[in-house]
């Protein structure tokens, strides 16, 4: 006489209890409101320290500009005394070279007061190439030494600034998404909350899937986006 093995009593205990959870809309709800609240308050958090640190960074730009802008304009006046001082000289030197002798003395004296030190380099380089080349004239004004002391400064201070502007840049985009991952959650939640006082089974489970979908398309994104904790 054969029999039938029975089915091991845990296997059907396991079933049982698997076929009741997701049998049970009410409780499967429940869980999964609590699981996108936390992940939506989460998102909401995240966003806002994304917002604060894109408000610091546009204003270390903006200081960072302001610095540069304020270094150009010293480099800048720098220079056009120093073009002035330049022009003067040069109208000296040919009085010097036509005879005059004081003209000499009102070289030496302005040169000692009005030429700095990187200045005066660059007017030896360019004496020493136009001695060599006559053929063109090389203005000591434009020499690259004399110009990287002018402006130098300003060029290091405005990378800064623009780094500053593309990190700001950067995290506001981070910021967004987790806005518009804010705002999936927030309909995710909508969806699960209609579905908890609606009485069809059909309807309910039809808004869980939707209200599901739509937790786990925005949850993508969220871990797609650095965590930050400044």
């Amino acid at each position: 006489m054969s029999s039938t093995p029975a089915p091991a009593p845990a296997e059907t205990s396991e079933k049982t209890g698997l076929r009741a959870f997701f049998g049970n809309a009410e409780l499967l709800i429940v869980i999964l409101l609590g699981i996108v609240s936390v992940a939506t308050a989460w998102v909401s958090f995240q966003a806002a320290l994304y917002d604060g640190q894109t408000a610091k960074s546009l204003s270390l730009s903006q200081s960072a500009t302001a610095e540069a802008e304020s270094l150009y304009l010293e480099g800048n006046q720098e220079y056009v005394q120093d073009a002035q001082t330049l022009a003067r000289l040069t109208e000296l030197q040919a009085q010097i070279d036509a005879g005059d002798p004081i003209a000499a003395d009102v070289y030496d004296a302005l040169y000692f007061v009005a030429v700095s030190e990187h200045f005066g380099a660059a007017i030896e380089r360019a004496d020493a190439i136009n001695a060599t080349d006559t053929a063109f004239y090389t203005s000591p004004l434009d020499d690259e030494e004399y110009q990287a002391v002018l402006f130098g400064a300003y060029g290091e201070k405005s990378d800064e600034a623009v780094a500053l502007t593309q990190q700001a840049d950067e995290l506001d985009a981070r910021g967004d998404w987790l806005t518009l991952t804010t705002v999936l959650m927030a309909i995710s939640l909508f969806l699960l909350g209609v579905a908890a006082v609606v009485r069809s089974r059909r309807v309910q489970y039809s808004l869980i899937i939707i209200g599901s979908a739509i937790f786990v398309f925005a949850a993508v994104i969220m871990v797609t986006i650095p965590v930050t904790w400044v």
